[in-house]
């Protein structure tokens, strides 16, 4: 009986040159000796096929999201930080993607969701020139890689828009190297330049734009150590909306006298879900990975963590944010509570439960995992400072796992009962500071409604970054510039507007 179905593609040649021809080797050692396939190590060790027919996007990004050794802080599988397609949903639902693909606009923002430097052009533009510049420069150098949307059909392939990473320049000939995700399809092949540019200088027919290409290097420092916006809620769109625009508008109609009053504001109408849309980051882990002991890299990264809690319960803000929540007469808190009344065990069942499932590969399956044993309680050895871990049992089905979450706890009170008792913990991540710096990432434009002069002296001078720590300054304008994006996806921006996002 007769299968149907397709075994890769003969590659069309003319225009490309398959990598591993003859032809193409010659290319390739030519490359090498002039200078200008020093990223193609990097790429290659990563190299990977998307795992869906729509996932060219996804699979370019992860794969030099891994070249450049940018760290997702979180975990892919077993104990492994690492970019995956599934973990890039972030700007699209993986669904989305799945069916109709990516467009260039979104996978831009994707990437600087996942914590890239991003320099993104569309053809209309930028030139050729300019183009070739910056392949030359990152065919260069292992630093910095180009990502090409172009429409396969220009170099005679069958498809239309896709996406790939280059891997390489020869400048005698003038070609770039197309390490294709597409692997079941096509090999690796080199296209001349200006035939790849004439691809990326289609129209998509899905948001009327031309194509273009992206340089993805990496940030000074990784973003989000502490804390981060999500939008896989979707009541996400509605907080996003409430804090760009509503809260500007609440603060310009009302006639507020002190800071207490400022805050009062913003929190009244705050969405009551507003927790799914901003999120303190906790480290889960087996237990059976590592047993009670905490690795030197769990131990760097826990410090950060409890370094930008400790700056973020330093500031001035946060005592107004803390005494607020701690007001019972203040019905506008009803809906919030300070740090002092959250309850770390139950907070730790739906983190561990949710980690469990990404831990085991299951991140979208429908099983449900529930929480078993809960049990607070500290790690010291070696003369270090206790560390706070949330330890228990998740069940699913007949199956059990150990998990542990690793808890950044601040340095004031910090008092551990290494008995596992629940009632003497350091002060975790709670409301008051995730709420300190949620209000430090808004925009500086959204206070300047507020009438009274001296008080908006004052509440510049508590929201101002530059008076902060660094390491908390770029914590916080990390935070801001998701918010910008989040406001481009709300306003169905994210194909016209591919800049930086504002700090």
């Amino acid at each position: 009986m007769a299968m149907a179905g397709l075994y890769r593609r003969v590659l069309p040649s003319p225009p490309a040159v398959d990598f591993a021809s003859l032809e193409g080797k010659k290319l390739f050692l030519e490359a090498i000796q002039k200078g200008t396939m020093e990223n193609f190590y990097r790429l290659i060790s990563y190299f990977q096929t998307q795992s869906e027919p729509a996932y060219c996007g996804l699979a370019s990004l992860s794969m030099v999201l891994n070249a450049l050794a940018i760290d997702p802080g979180r975990k892919w599988k077993g104990p492994w930080r690492w970019f995956d397609e599934s973990m890039l949903d972030c700007c699209e639902s993986l669904e989305t993607v799945k069916s109709k693909g990516i467009s260039f606009g979104k996978l831009v923002s994707l990437a600087h969701c996942a914590g890239a430097k991003v320099e993104a052009f569309r053809t209309n533009h930028s030139n050729i020139d300019e183009f070739r510049k910056y392949v030359m420069r990152c065919s260069s150098s292992d630093d910095c890689h180009v990502i090409s949307s172009y429409d396969r059909s220009v170099l005679k392939q069958t498809g239309t828009g896709h996406f790939s990473p280059v891997g390489g320049y020869h400048a005698e000939k003038d070609m770039a190297l197309i390490l294709d995700v597409a692997r079941f399809k096509y090999p690796p092949h080199w296209v001349p330049l200006n035939i790849l540019w004439d691809a990326m200088s289609n129209v998509d027919e899905s948001t009327g734009q031309r194509r273009g290409f992206m340089l993805i290097s990496r940030p000074h420092r990784e973003p989000g150590q502490l804390y981060t916006l999500s939008c896989k809620h979707e009541s996400w769109v509605g907080v996003a909306k409430y804090l760009m625009d509503d809260v500007p508008l609440l603060l310009k109609s009302e006639d507020v006298k002190d800071i207490q009053e400022v805050l009062s504001v913003v929190f009244m109408s705050l969405p009551s879900n507003f927790e799914d849309f901003i999120k303190w980051v906790a480290e889960v882990r087996r237990r059976e990975d590592i047993g009670q002991t905490l690795s030197m890299e769990e131990k760097a990264r826990l410090a950060v963590k409890e370094e930008v809690l400790k700056q973020v319960q330093e500031t001035g803000l946060y005592k107004h944010v803390s005494e607020l929540l701690l007001s019972s007469k203040n019905s506008c808190c009803r809906n919030l509570t300070s740090g002092c009344e959250e309850d770390l065990p139950n907070i730790a069942a739906s983190v561990c439960c949710h980690g469990a499932q990404i831990l085991s590969g299951n991140s979208a399956s429908p099983l449900v995992y529930c929480w078993q044993e809960a049990c607070v309680k500290c790690l010291k050895a070696n003369g270090d400072k206790p560390v706070t871990v949330v330890c228990g049992t998740v069940v699913n089905g007949g199956s059990e796992e150990k998990v542990d979450m690793l808890v950044p706890s601040s340095q004031m009170n910090l008092s551990c009962c290494c008995a596992g008792s629940i009632n003497h913990i350091g002060l975790h991540p709670a409301s008051n500071d995730v709420l300190t710096a949620l209000l430090l990432a808004l925009p500086q434009k959204t206070w300047s409604g507020i009438k009274d002069v001296k008080l908006l002296k004052e509440v510049y001078s508590l929201v101002s970054t530059a008076s902060l720590p660094t390491l908390l300054q770029e914590e916080v304008l990390h935070l801001r510039r998701q918010l910008h994006l989040l406001k481009r996806c709300q306003e169905n921006r994210i194909e016209e507007d591919l800049g930086e996002p504002l700090s």
